[in-house]
């Protein structure tokens, strides 16, 4: 070989290896190249999800883009599915997600607690401190949990603003709302038993609440999707407990559909990440969290996924500054820590369901 050529081969590899460097997020420490460059021999990243596919794939795309080499294969499935499913691979040694990325965050922080490899995100000092769990489990959205209700068929002027003034509206018509009420059924909905639970904590009344908004009687569902198509077609006149992200995409070109925040207390659920101790692409998986929590993976989510941001310099309203101008003092995040699995012991957990019965049935 000439030397020519030996040097023209040379000066190529280093411009390829200073632009790969030059690809990384800014702040990243030196030696992430080499997680890059383990995650490109590992070639895909297996992710376990609860976010629609449709939602995700922007973010998807986005990170294919910024990773060539590295493909993601996606699973879309609810929360009780996506549980059940990663706890029997485990439990059998095979196969399974390198990555959780779960609405329903105490069971998703459950799984962590077995589960989640240690893993300390370069993107972690733009999170809340509420929002990480012993750098393994990541909160990774903010999205405000609403009403929502028919527009053609709810009056602007009945429509509620509180928890106490949706069970004052449907008890005191109940022939109006009999069976036209939606929420997530706990028994079968992970989030949904979840955010009843904070309900609980959030509000003293919460059940005598429950027993007034259930006395049109209550058309329960498993997903949110199944809830805004009910709502929009007149089958239910409002739901309460939706997740304000979804909502809010649909209503952009659903003219029937409308959202009311909260004022007394507005829960914020984040979706809860984590990169599994056995993962066969932990280093794909690592890129692909990182990812899901920087300004670009996070501008994705907030401006094409109207999925609002945990962090709070993206671009836009959709962000935790945009709520908090918006919301102010009632918000009310949901940390990602154990207070989260009080409920999920056993008995604790029937004992509650039982109460919910006895007080949505009334």
């Amino acid at each position: 070989m000439s030397n020519k050529l030996r040097i023209s081969l040379i000066a190529v590899a280093v411009m390829m290896s200073s632009s790969a460097m030059s690809a990384l997020p800014q702040g990243y420490p030196a030696d992430y190249q080499k997680i890059v460059d383990a995650a490109t021999k590992e070639g895909k990243v297996v992710v376990y999800s609860t976010t629609d596919t449709k939602d995700a794939g922007p973010l998807i795309q986005g990170f294919e883009a910024t990773y060539p080499g590295i493909k993601v294969e996606y699973n879309d499935m609810n929360s009780t599915e996506l549980y059940n499913r990663y706890i029997s691979e485990q439990a059998a040694g095979g196969t399974s997600g390198d990555v959780v990325w779960s609405s329903s965050m105490d069971t998703a922080l459950k799984l962590a607690t077995d589960y989640a490899q240690e893993y300390k995100s370069p993107e972690q000092g733009q999170l809340p401190k509420w929002a990480v769990w012993k750098d393994k489990a990541y909160g990774t959205t903010y999205e405000p949990v609403v009403f929502i209700y028919n527009k053609r068929l709810i009056p602007a002027g009945d429509v509620p603003d509180s928890h106490a003034a949706l069970a004052k509206l449907i008890s005191s018509q109940t022939e109006k709302f009999n069976k036209k009420v939606t929420t997530y059924d706990i028994e079968k909905s992970g989030l949904g038993f979840m955010l009843s639970v904070q309900d609980f904590k959030a509000d003293p009344n919460y059940f005598k609440t429950l027993a007034d908004v259930a006395k049109g009687g209550l058309a329960v569902q498993s997903s949110t999707g199944t809830m805004m198509e009910r709502v929009s077609s007149g089958e239910n006149l409002i739901g309460f407990n939706i997740l304000g992200s979804y909502a809010e995409a649909r209503a952009k070109t659903d003219p029937s559909l409308g959202i009311s925040y909260p004022k007394d207390y507005t829960l914020v659920l984040s979706r809860v990440s984590f990169i599994s101790q056995e993962s066969k692409n932990s280093n794909a998986a690592k890129l692909w969290l990182d990812y899901v929590l920087s300004e670009k993976g996070q501008s994705i989510l907030a401006n094409q996924a109207d999925i609002p941001s945990i962090r709070n310099d993206i671009e836009g309203k959709n962000d935790i500054d945009g709520m908090t101008k918006m919301l102010g003092k009632a918000l009310k995040p949901i940390p990602v820590d154990e207070t989260l699995l009080e409920y999920l012991q056993q008995k604790k957990r029937l004992d509650y369901i039982k109460q919910w019965r006895a007080a949505a049935q009334k």
